[in-house]
This record gives structure tokens, C-alpha cells and sequence, in this order.
């Protein structure tokens, strides 16, 4: 029996295509209290893939690696007044330990920066002390009231880099090489474009001077805030504490960043490549990048299978050979299709005597045929064509659903139809900020970069900045 894909087309139904993907293709499946995500060893793998390319980068900028404690006293928290009440309504907090009630609650971490901005006005004394780079691999705990595998759960897995500078010029570079990081990541690893820009005041980082973001979008049309890196100011320094003597022996508060990507970043890479079939991993990002599948279950060719996978695996490639017995060859091809292998080969009897394998592109379903002997090389061109095709679809997709719109008329009919980025003027205030979220349930993503002469989307007065706008997760 063929192995039966129960998948809702994505076109129709995309929340439902979703959930179906990630139980069956067995990235994920639902813990048992509210909210909370199981990460299977096939999603897992995902996100030590990009662990390992962004670990990389961060440690090449001299960040360290460091971890803190997830229970932060009470206290700490209501040292920056916009940062706790920020965060307030997603806080969960412990009252009771070893069956006695607490003298001081203790909140799970949400975010770290409180309780290691305590310990950074220990570790900060003189101008010899910086920067101090740190970054945490961990978990943090958001009380969603709206979960969604992956996009948002209770629970979930991030970076969170943090530093501390003596200039504002140091720990503003920090901030642009931080979003510059996440954008290559996202581009060379993920295949997803996105927009780049400063978030408004409403929509930044509570106790952030400014929070610069990545927006990608959803085939849906909405928007998915993918990472965000924050321009601290001397806030949290100034409610820490956190001083420094200058080399002549002044006092000064210090500079501080924070900047983070989370395991939401594997549910934009499902939702942005997957089609009716279901996966369709980039390279880069494939836990198993090609799959080898014997045609029948004889010796001779389940040797020669392993044998090339061998010679794959020495040139570096991650490689499968599907040999389990009792399924049928049409059973595993549907269920590699669905767990988004890039490329699949078959092997057979004829395959070995003309020294011609046949290789399946997961992404377009094309298929070739390779001679045993060229097979690394050609292995690694289809593999980096592949890659190649999924950011130009992706970015043909982001292109064809920007538009620029210039009358509140043209805004709503975009936004209540197919969606997607509108660029538009708006004139910064708050006030027309929730009036477009709250007739077209469009926030503001990010700034454009784009200064020119023009007049709010709202309420028709002059200004200079033109901003993206989108439906979000």
C-alpha cells in the first residue's frame, strides 16, 4: 500500500495544510499542556542546522557563549518600567517551591535581559571591561493566549545576544551587524527575502530606543516579524546600574544591544516553501539532503545503495538510504516528498548495470539521470540550483505582493482582498497607527528607508517617511 498523505491543499486552507505538515512529516508534535510544542528529532535537527550557521557567526564577531538562570526574582523586573510592562500579560510566574509559598515570586524568563543586566553591573567596572559580548542558546516562556506550532507557543527556543559598549557609535554598529547577520542567514541558508527597517515606537521592543526588524511574508499575505535586533540606549544601564570609569576617570553609564532569533524561524521556512505535497526544504536547512532508495529489497543493490551513500557523505553531503523493510518504493517516495528532501535517488538493477542513476528534484519534480562516477559533482550543482530556486520564487513572490498605495480608499481594498506589503506615508502618529490596525487589522512592519516628499495614508498630513504595512502573525 502506498504511504497516504492526508494533506488539505495549502490554496485552500493554509492554517490546516500547516498543522498537517508538521505532525505528519514528524518535525513537531503538541505537549501536553496548553500551548506547548514537542520538538521531534526531524525538527530538531532543523534547528541545530541553523544553531550551527548562526553559532558560527557569532563567535566570529567575539560574542560568548554564556547561560543564565530561567527564574528571575520579581524584583529585577520592575527595575525599567516599559520593559515590565511590556511583558506583564505573558509573564508566568512560580509563588511556590518545595510546597511552601514563596518569599519572592519568581517569573519564568521571558527574555533575559533583567537578570543579566544585574550580573552586568558587577561584571562592568572600567573601560578594560568592554564590550562585553554574551549570548544565550535557551528556552524562554510566553503565556500566549493564541498558539500555533512553531509561530507561537508558550514555550520556545531562541538566541539572545547581549552586549555592552562605552559609545552609543559602538553599540549602534553592534545593532546593524546583528539584523546584517540575520538577513544573510535568512537569504543564504533559508532562501527567504524580506524587508529590513526600523520598527515605531508603538511596535519596538519595550525599553528599547529603537528595534530594527525582518519582515518576511506568509502565503497568505501576512507578515512574519523573523528576528529583531535593539538599540538599548543607556535604559537598562541607567535602571542597573551599569557604570564604567573612562580612561580619565569619569563614571559613565554604558551602551547596550540585544538581538535574537527564535525557533518561529522554522515555521516561516514551512510556510514559505511547502506545497501541496508538503516540505520543500532548502538545502542548506535539509536535515537529510538527499535520499537513496533501493528498488527492490535485494542484496546487491541495498550494498551498492550504502557504498554511494558512503561516497556522498565523504564530500560532505547529509545522506539517507531508505532500506527499512515492508514498504513499498511507491510508500517511501511520497513519505520523502513530504518530509521536503531535497533530492532522491533510485536505485535498481538496471541503474547499476548502465552506471546511471535517476535523481528526483523535490522542488520541481524534475528528474535527471547522472553516471555513478560524475554523481558528487553533479550532486552539488543540483543542490546549490535548488537553493538558488527557492529564493527566487520566494523573492518573486515578496516583489509581486509589494505595492505602493497612496489613498486610504486603495489601502483598505489591498488589505481586505489579497493582503500583502503596502508601502505607504504615514506621518508617525500613534493615533493613525491604530486607527489602520483597527479598521484593516494592518499594523505598521517597518520603516522603508525611504524619505520623500508625501502625506500620511490616514489623515492626509505631510510627511517624509514611507513605512511597510501587513497583516501579522
Amino acid at each position: 500500500m502506498a504511504f497516504q498523505k492526508q494533506l488539505p491543499k495549502k490554496s485552500e486552507d493554509l492554517s490546516a495544510w500547516y498543522n498537517a505538515v508538521i505532525l505528519q512529516s514528524e518535525l513537531a508534535d503538541y505537549g501536553p499542556a496548553k500551548g506547548t510544542m514537542i520538538f521531534r528529532p526531524y525538527g530538531y535537527a532543523i534547528w541545530e542546522i541553523i544553531q550551527r550557521h548562526l553559532d558560527a557567526d557569532i563567535k566570529r564577531r567575539g560574542v560568548e557563549n554564556a547561560y543564565f538562570p530561567m527564574f528571575i526574582p520579581e524584583h529585577l523586573l520592575h527595575k525599567e518600567k516599559e520593559h515590565v510592562q511590556g511583558f506583564s500579560p505573558e509573564l508566568a510566574v512560580v509563588t511556590i517551591g518545595g510546597g511552601e509559598k514563596l518569599q519572592e515570586p519568581l517569573v519564568v524568563r521571558p527574555t533575559s535581559e533583567t537578570i543579566m543586566y544585574d550580573t552586568f553591573a558587577r561584571w562592568v567596572q572600567s573601560w578594560r571591561d568592554l564590550p562585553l559580548q554574551i549570548n544565550q542558546w535557551n528556552n524562554v516562556v510566553r503565556w500566549e493566549k493564541r498558539t500555533y506550532l512553531f509561530l507561537r507557543t508558550t514555550e520556545f527556543l531562541w538566541q539572545e545576544g547581549h552586549t555592552v559598549h562605552a559609545t552609543h557609535d559602538e553599540a549602534l554598529a553592534t545593532v546593524h551587524w546583528a539584523m546584517d547577520t540575520y538577513k544573510n542567514l535568512y537569504r543564504d541558508v533559508f532562501a527567504l527575502p524580506g524587508y529590513i527597517g526600523r520598527k515605531s515606537d508603538g511596535e519596538k521592543f519595550a525599553g528599547a530606543d529603537m528595534t530594527l526588524t525582518y519582515e518576511t511574508l506568509m502565503p497568505e499575505g501576512k507578515a512574519l516579524q523573523s528576528c529583531t535586533s535593539h538599540d538599548l540606549g543607556q535604559n537598562f544601564a541607567k535602571s542597573f546600574d551599569i557604570q564604567f570609569q573612562s580612561p580619565n576617570g569619569v563614571q559613565q553609564y554604558a551602551w547596550q544591544t540585544s538581538w535574537g532569533l527564535s525557533t518561529r524561524s522554522i515555521g516561516g521556512l514551512i510556510m514559505a516553501h511547502g506545497d501541496d505535497k508538503g516540505l520543500r526544504l532548502p538545502p542548506k536547512l535539509a536535515p537529510v539532503q538527499i535520499v537513496i532508495l533501493p528498488v527492490r529489497a535485494e542484496e546487491e543493490i541495498i550494498v551498492a545503495c550504502r557504498e554511494i551513500a558512503a561516497t556522498l557523505q565523504r564530500e560532505g553531503f547529509r545522506v539517507k538510504v531508505d532500506d527499512e523493510p515492508g514498504q513499498t518504493i511507491g510508500w517511501k517516495f511520497n513519505k520523502w516528498e513530504l518530509r521536503g528532501v531535497p533530492l532522491r535517488i533510485e536505485v535498481g538493477k538496471r541503474e547499476l548495470e548502465e552506471g546511471v542513476l535517476t535523481i528526483a528534484r523535490r522542488d520541481t519534480g524534475e528528474k535527471v539521470r547522472i553516471r555513478i562516477d560524475d554523481l558528487p559533482r553533479a550532486i552539488g550543482e543540483l543542490l546549490g540550483d535548488i537553493q538558488a530556486t527557492l529564493l527566487a520564487q520566494a523573492d518573486a513572490f515578496l516583489q509581486s505582493s509589494t505595492h505602493e498605495v497612496r489613498t486610504w480608499e486603495e489601502f483598505k481594498t489591498y488589505m481586505n482582498a489579497g493582503r500583502g506589503f503596502l508601502r505607504s506615508y504615514w506621518c508617525g502618529s500613534r493615533d493613525c497607527e491604530s486607527q489602520i490596525k483597527e479598521e484593516t487589522k494592518a499594523t505598521t512592519r517597518c520603516f522603508s528607508g525611504t524619505l520623500a516628499g508625501g502625506t500620511c495614508i490616514r489623515c492626509g498630513k505631510e510627511t517624509e517617511e514611507q513605512w511597510y504595512f501587513a497583516q501579522a502573525y
